[in-house]
Parts: structure tokens; sequence; C-alpha cells
């Protein structure tokens, strides 16, 4: 665990807005050299407090304009039935994400699709067929309000 100082949670706060931001340009904006921005910046990669950097593509612009999460509850819930599935939806590139849970489903997962009838065939022919795949609920995305997680 790292002590996170106000100007690291500014820092953090900029990066989580635009990963892309110069250490210049963090200086600039906070009033500090250059050279400490990157060493700040430097020494948050190294602590894992900063886990790397994303590209976030816009679906709709890809032409995947329908995001539907799964959950699925296994048939059978064994090591290798796990194994087995998870190995096998990782193979579906609509699925983007991928979460192992506990509760009502074994699993839930993020797939997007170019629409409707799109998903149904994705469902149909890849999901379902997946090995031990039991009960499925789907619930379709209408909007979606990202937000940065807390910071120290």
């Amino acid at each position: 665990m790292i002590d996170l100082d106000d100007m690291d949670r500014q820092i953090l706060r900029a990066l989580v807005a635009d990963a892309t931001v110069s250490a210049g340009a963090l200086g600039r904006r906070f009033g500090i050299s250059q050279p400490a921005a990157w060493r700040r910046v430097r020494r948050l990669e190294e602590a894992g407090v900063i886990a790397g950097r994303r590209v976030v593509l816009d679906r709709e612009a890809l032409g995947f304009g329908v995001t539907v999460f799964l959950g699925i509850k296994l048939q059978t819930k064994g090591r290798v039935s796990l194994e087995d599935f998870e190995r096998a939806v990782q193979a579906i590139p609509e699925v983007q994400v991928v979460q192992h849970v506990l509760g009502l489903f074994d699993y839930r997962l993020r797939v997007v699709a170019r629409d409707i009838a799109d998903f149904e065939r994705v469902l149909r022919r890849r999901i379902m067929t997946l090995p031990g795949v039991g009960n499925v609920e789907a619930n379709v995305l209408l909007s979606e309000e990202r937000r940065p997680g807390p910071i120290g």
C-alpha cells in the first residue's frame, strides 16, 4: 500500500480522464516541473497504483450498437467444467468481459453485437453451445455512465 498525497490524487484523476496527458502537461496543470510530474507517475506505476493505460474503443462507431449483460448458471460446477467454460468463452470475440461471480449466477458476461438480431445469433450459435451452460438471463444495456472509482 502506498501513501497518496493530494498531488498524487490530482495526477491520478487527470490520468483517469485522459491517459495520454504528458508529464509536461501534468506539471503545467498542477504547478510542478515536468521531471517531478514524471517521477510521481513513475512511482505510482512502480507501486502498482497505475496498472496500465488503455485505449477505449467506441463500440457504436465500430458498428456494435447493442450491449447485453448475461448471467450464466452452469449445469454442473466442477473444476473441469469451470475451466472448460472459461476456455471456450474466451474464443468468442463478441464477449468483452467474463466475470466469475458468487450469487445467483456463476458467470457474468458483457456481450456486444451489431443489433438485437446479431445478438440472438451470437446467443444461439455460440453462447448456448458452450460447455456446461444451464440457465441464462439477459439484460440489455440502455445507457451507461462511466465514473472513476475512489482515489485514496
